[in-house]
């Protein structure tokens, strides 16, 4: 792409229009702004053999909003941001928020800018009308020296500052190594969020990874009140294979307290919440991703 950061800026501020409009259109749809979704990757096997067929099995089982988790060569799931955002249209679906991994090659600290790589991710996002463009991870060599890490969640801020410009907001997805592995005293986790500008960057709380890094929802919500926009609502058993303690399972079949957690996210202003299960303990997980569905139903969402 070669184009200069004033013809990006300009082309991002036209996209904004039409994002904010897809905006308006996807918080009208639901109650105040609340949205039920489901994270793709719950399904990666079926997306990967049957992508649209996998979407139509999950837009007729009741889900409106999807969250992907592949986006390679500038195409989702195989597709590019135009045709896949109009087989969520033509299948009554939308997609508010996707992952994408911004790792240090996406930044260039000799031009003090993003690379095109990172700026096609911002465009396409735009183009789909997601609000949230999510970093599920950090690389491992970027959390060994607190002083670089902090560097790069200034560049945290920097996607926030460059997502405004396209109507949308930069976001970050916990796992369970922010509060397993600790710098200077601190857990990567509370660096991530004291360094990070909440107006530039939002935090999508994974109510079950964490699980692992031996934190609580509960507890990291009261700790941080208000700053979680988005929730991957997950449940975890105890793992009967792999290297983790925990698995994910059926919603309210395991231990994490889901629906105490997702009401105080309500009541303290988290608006999207994103479904996702990875471990199905024998079931079908496109079976799974509809009891889970069901579940949410009940409880009101």
């Amino acid at each position: 792409m070669k184009q200069s950061r004033r013809k990006f800026i300009y082309n991002a501020a036209l996209t904004a229009i039409g994002t904010a409009f897809l905006q308006e259109q996807i918080f009208a749809a639901t109650k105040k702004g609340q949205l039920t979704g489901i994270q793709l990757y719950s399904v990666r096997a079926d997306m990967k053999a049957d992508p649209l067929g996998t979407l139509q099995k999950l837009s007729a089982m009741g889900y409106k909003h999807v969250e992907h988790a592949n986006y390679v060569d500038r195409k989702f799931y195989g597709w590019s941001a135009t045709e896949f955002k109009k087989i969520l249209n033509d299948l009554g679906m939308k997609m508010p928020s996707g992952h994408t991994v911004m790792s240090p090659k996406h930044w260039d600290a000799s031009k003090k800018d993003f690379t095109d790589g990172w700026k096609y991710t911002i465009e396409d996002a735009a183009t789909m009308g997601q609000l949230f463009v999510i970093s599920p991870s950090i690389e491992e060599s970027m959390r060994k020296d607190v002083n670089e890490l902090k560097a790069f969640l200034n560049v945290f801020n920097k996607s926030g500052e460059l997502c405004q410009k396209a109507g949308m907001k930069f976001g970050y997805h916990n796992h369970d190594f922010e509060f397993r592995e600790q710098l200077d005293g601190k857990s990567l986790y509370d660096i991530i969020l004291s360094e990070t500008d909440p107006n530039l960057v939002m935090q999508q709380l994974d109510i079950g990874n964490m699980i692992n890094g031996g934190a609580k929802a509960l507890d990291i919500m009261k700790k941080y009140p208000g700053r979680f926009e988005s929730m991957h609502v997950k449940d975890e058993i105890k793992s009967t294979e792999g290297n983790d303690e925990f698995e994910s399972t059926i919603l309210g079949k395991g231990v994490v307290p889901v629906k105490e957690i997702i009401d105080l996210g309500k009541k303290w202003g988290t608006k999207h919440f994103i479904v996702e299960q990875e471990s199905y303990q024998g079931k079908a997980p496109i079976d799974s991703a509809k009891e889970d569905l069901d579940i949410m139903k009940k409880w009101g969402y």
